[in-house]
């Protein structure tokens, strides 16, 4: 019997042994059973979670979200690391995760590519593997277990599809802050826009750099944009972060970001969604970084015996003005 399956019986043990106490004081209590016995038998789960960094807001929600639901109260043992943005950080954390034993391991990748020998590694120690957020390129679909996150090419679509609409058949030229190059976000979001605005040659993408996500980097970015372009019309930002920074840029150059230059973001996070309201925004397409809940399900899932879903899509909208105004005195994030 292999290691990992030792692992699962042994939790499917401690589940039938928490059953039968559960009935026992059933029994014994008037029908009212009691939780703290169920508590002390349950097995933690132990799961080791390394992220790509700190770069944004929505990223700050993520992890608030993840640490928030994974605790020992909800039968987990978070053994949480920052990558920095820096994929050998993450391998050195997957491979410390897998010298340590623990039963799950979940990470965002920094990029798409070069996972295969740190995930085969973890493969052959029997620790499951679940992509949150973003996804790897491999070929072998058996390196993980399931992937949950956004669907970034529909998200670029949305945003692409709202500049069809905005603009109509007038002449716009955009400018295009993407995300960390070689991620899945950037390469999706940039892919899904093209596509949406294919076959309106009056929109023409005529600057695309990386701004990393950070608002720091799109305000340097947009500044960049803003000297070598004397004419912009609409800027498409991969996040709200960089867009805020493209705001500051826009506002220096004496021009009135939401007018002079209309802007689309992806992400939708508090700050950008008062951008939205105040009209320095005028369009935001969802992406929900609140993954907590899905991952616990999904890594019980696994640690039962189960197969979870191999693509677990997030739940998703849009916003516009209006309905930014409605949305964000209830905003979590």
């Amino acid at each position: 019997m292999s290691n990992h399956t030792k692992k699962r019986v042994s939790i499917v043990g401690a589940l039938a042994a928490t059953a039968l106490l559960a009935l026992a004081a059933c029994s014994t209590s008037g029908g009212t059973a009691t939780t703290s016995t169920s508590g002390a038998a349950a097995k933690i789960i132990k799961v080791g979670f390394s992220q790509v960094g700190s770069e944004s807001g929505w990223r700050a929600a993520n992890t608030k979200d993840i640490q928030a639901t994974l605790t020992t109260a909800n039968g987990f043992d978070l053994k949480f690391s920052d990558a920095q943005q820096k994929q050998e950080n993450q391998i050195a954390a997957i491979r410390s995760y897998i010298a340590q034993g623990v039963d799950v391991i979940a990470f965002s990748p920094v990029v798409e590519s070069g996972w295969d020998a740190v995930l085969q590694e973890a493969k052959a120690a029997k620790i499951p593997v679940v992509l949150t957020d973003r996804a790897v390129d491999s070929k072998d679909t058996s390196l993980y277990e399931s992937f949950l996150g956004s669907d970034f090419v529909l998200e670029g679509q949305k945003a692409g599809e709202w500049a069809v609409k905005q603009f109509g058949d007038k002449p716009t030229n955009i400018v295009e802050l993407q995300g960390t190059t070689g991620s899945a976000p950037a390469n999706d979001r940039m892919a899904g826009f093209k596509k949406a605005i294919e076959g309106h040659p009056n929109l023409k993408i005529i600057a695309s750099q990386t701004g990393n996500f950070t608002r720091a980097e799109g305000k340097t970015v947009m500044e960049g944009f803003l000297a070598a372009n004397p004419k912009i019309d609409l800027v498409w930002a991969h996040n709200d972060d960089m867009g805020l920074g493209a705001i500051e840029a826009i506002e220096a150059a004496g021009k009135v970001p939401g007018k002079d230059i209309q802007m689309v973001t992806a992400d939708a996070t508090h700050d950008g969604m008062q951008a939205l309201v105040d009209g320095k925004i005028n369009f935001i397409v969802e992406c929900n970084p609140l993954l907590g809940q899905q991952l616990a399900d999904v890594i019980k899932q696994i640690m039962a015996g189960q197969a979870p879903e191999k693509r677990i899509l997030t739940k998703e909208t849009t916003f516009t003005q209006d309905q930014a105004k409605a949305a964000l005195p209830t905003r979590q994030y």
